[in-house]
């Protein structure tokens, strides 16, 4: 059995009023606020935690791990753990799974702990906000954190909004993110487009033309500015992809308006362009058509 040591303000028997030891989750008032539980710090064998079920975070970053290890080893835990207690041999993770982890790996046999009296519902709500706070979730991760608490913990939006400490208008941009198609959501959990990205294919109705866009933008490097713009001149009709279809060499350093005007052209003649440009701006603009009335087509738009 893990005693007790250092305890914060009064002890947390003279609080409750009897043994901590005897404390059970299910003694717990629902309606208590997590802020106001009470809590102490001790040193828990690490055979004696177990993950918390949950944990909001999807994916640990193995290397980052591993560093965290090395500087576990050498300068020990900094910050304790948050736990709740299960029983005299059994504590669950609140927060900080990603020194849990990093210890294991640095071979670590008992870490310190803030132990925590919290319900199934306390709990989640804790591991959400702290998971919220930290600087290094995606914008997806984050997203799915607020409905979590909305939609689990039962909270208003503004009532979110004060448990985390942000405007209420940057919890509903956020939760307006899981509205994108699967494809695009995955594109911000991989850095491959930002949230402003994201902010300006949320402004289009089409969700084939978000995905067009979404896969253009990777391809030619669209700036958040000429997003907005396409977004804009595309945000009733529909976009067609081209850059599946291309294959330009250093297509990316032509300005955005003439990368815009050959989309523009190729949907007109309903033909993929290919542009053929070298370093030193030569090159050659291939319009290929079918028959002969697709070339004619072609030259009295030209004509125009």
């Amino acid at each position: 059995m893990v005693k007790k040591k250092n305890s914060l303000g009064r002890g947390l028997a003279s609080i409750l009023g009897g043994d901590i030891s005897s404390i059970g989750k299910k003694e717990i008032d629902n309606k208590q606020s997590t802020a106001q539980s009470p809590a102490f710090i001790t040193k828990i064998l690490i055979t004696q935690i177990e993950i918390n079920p949950f944990q909001p975070r999807e994916n640990f970053n193995q290397e980052k791990l591993n560093e965290l290890a090395k500087s576990i080893q050498q300068l020990g835990i900094i910050q304790p753990i948050t736990v709740r207690k299960i029983n005299d041999k059994k504590y669950q993770l609140i927060a900080g799974e990603r020194r849990f982890r990093a210890s294991q790996i640095a071979g670590l046999k008992e870490l310190p702990a803030f132990v925590r009296i919290a319900n199934d519902q306390q709990m989640l709500e804790m591991a959400l906000v702290e998971n919220i706070q930290r600087e290094n979730l995606n914008p997806i991760e984050v997203a799915i954190s607020y409905k979590r608490l909305i939609e689990e913990i039962k909270l208003t939006q503004e009532e979110c909004s004060e448990r985390v400490g942000k405007n209420r208008s940057t919890i509903t941009n956020f939760l307006r993110l899981l509205k994108l198609p699967s494809e695009i959501q995955k594109g911000l959990k991989e850095g491959t487009i930002s949230n402003g990205h994201a902010k300006a294919l949320l402004s289009i109705k089409n969700t084939e033309t978000q995905i067009n866009l979404f896969y253009d933008t990777i391809a030619n490097g669209y700036s958040v500015r000429e997003l907005e713009q396409m977004a804009k001149d595309f945000s009733e009709i529909l976009f067609k992809r081209t850059s599946k279809a291309r294959n330009i060499t250093n297509a990316g350093s032509l300005p955005f308006s003439y990368q815009k005007m050959i989309h523009d052209l190729s949907i007109i003649i309903n033909q993929d362009i290919k542009l053929k440009r070298s370093k030193k701006g030569k090159g050659q603009l291939i319009i290929p058509f079918n028959n002969d009335n697709d070339l004619a087509h072609i030259f009295e738009i030209i004509n125009k």
